[in-house]
């Protein structure tokens, strides 16, 4: 069983600023959601995955902001373009049938990486496009990074051996290789004026954070290297807590709870038509529901008297209540009336 969880965040981030501006006729912006559903159809169509979650981050501090005040202080705000379209992409996997996790206190990283440990006999692929993940990397989970290209971006698969191969580390050693490095995009401090190459030779070399501590009167550390160490031995252990993604959140959900279901389609067809995502209709196999609606018409009260003869012609009328408005649908065209009693009286009694 394979299970796909998603970095949601990261891929709608990605899609928003690699996709060029979208918007609807009356301007609401959608690139990030378009792109987001382009990955998401190829992914299922590429990797087959039984079942699929969707993890989200939430705009509050989490444990780490009380770790350290200064964790991701220098992260702008969100684009409202982008703010904006999270809701509905949010809506879209609802109505595609794809669960989805977020919880206070904690970043999507962290769901990432309880599941992937939860579920111990699944194969997990984590879609992302942020490196951390590569520590969760072992023989029963891959990450699908996406990474910028000359033409774009792609896709690029890593097991323990590509991360072996790319780094000199095992993954879960990229831990203490941030410890040591930082992370400016997360203003994570590491050990100041030592930057991926020496980190990365220093774990690989002594294996970890406390032995390369244990070991700083080893001649392969010079002088100038070993007083940075010294000098950012603190800082060094309370960045690998702030990059340690949490494996043990209390998530209470089963593998069947994820497993991929039936899609709601009248949701995705009245979302998608709403985006003005005519190749997705078709693509999800909606082109008969669209087909089915025909024409469509509003009619106001005044005109009550002009629909009720029409409608009296047909054979077969369906009919449901929309908030304030009847919905008719009768020989392929959709009409939208406010009620009227007799109307609705005159429609009932017809002879049939």
């Amino acid at each position: 069983m394979k299970l796909m969880i998603l970095d949601s965040n990261s891929i709608l981030n990605r899609a928003f600023f690699g996709m060029p501006p979208l918007t609807t006729k009356a301007g609401e912006p959608t690139n990030a959601i378009y792109g987001f559903l382009s990955i998401l159809l190829k992914l299922i169509q590429d990797e087959k995955p039984d079942c699929m979650v969707a993890a989200f981050d939430v705009k509050e501090k989490t444990f780490r902001h009380h770790m350290y005040d200064g964790y991701k202080a220098q992260r702008k705000a969100m684009a409202p373009e982008l703010a904006g379209q999270i809701p509905i992409a949010k809506k879209l996997l609802d109505a595609m049938s794809i669960r989805r996790l977020e919880y206070p206190g904690f970043e999507g990283d962290d769901i990432i990486g309880t599941l992937t440990r939860k579920f111990p006999d699944v194969e997990c692929v984590i879609v992302t496009g942020d490196r951390d993940s590569l520590q969760l990397v072992n023989d029963k989970t891959k990450v699908l990074l996406s990474v910028s290209t000359r033409s774009g971006s792609d896709s690029v698969s890593y097991g323990i051996q590509q991360v072996m191969d790319k780094y000199g580390v095992a993954p879960m050693q990229l831990i203490d290789v941030k410890a040591i490095m930082g992370d400016s995009s997360d203003n994570v401090p590491g050990v100041a004026g030592i930057g991926e190459k020496g980190a990365s030779a220093l774990i690989a070399k002594f294996g970890s954070l406390e032995k390369v501590y244990e070991n700083l009167d080893d001649p392969s550390i010079k002088p100038a290297q070993r007083k940075k160490l010294e000098a950012g031995k603190e800082s060094a252990f309370l960045s690998r807590e702030l990059m340690t993604i949490k494996t043990d959140m209390d998530i209470d959900v089963s593998i069947e709870d994820l497993q991929i279901q039936n899609y709601h389609e009248e949701e995705l067809f009245s979302l998608l038509t709403h985006l003005e995502f005519e190749k997705f209709i078709d693509r999800f196999g909606l082109q008969s529901k669209k087909e089915d609606v025909g024409i469509q018409v509003e009619i106001t009260e005044l005109a009550c008297d002009q629909l009720l003869p029409i409608l009296l012609d047909e054979q077969e009328i369906a009919f449901l209540s929309e908030e304030d408005k009847l919905v008719v649908f009768a020989d392929g065209v959709l009409y939208r009336t406010i009620p009227d009693h007799a109307f609705l009286s005159a429609l009932f009694s017809r002879e049939t």
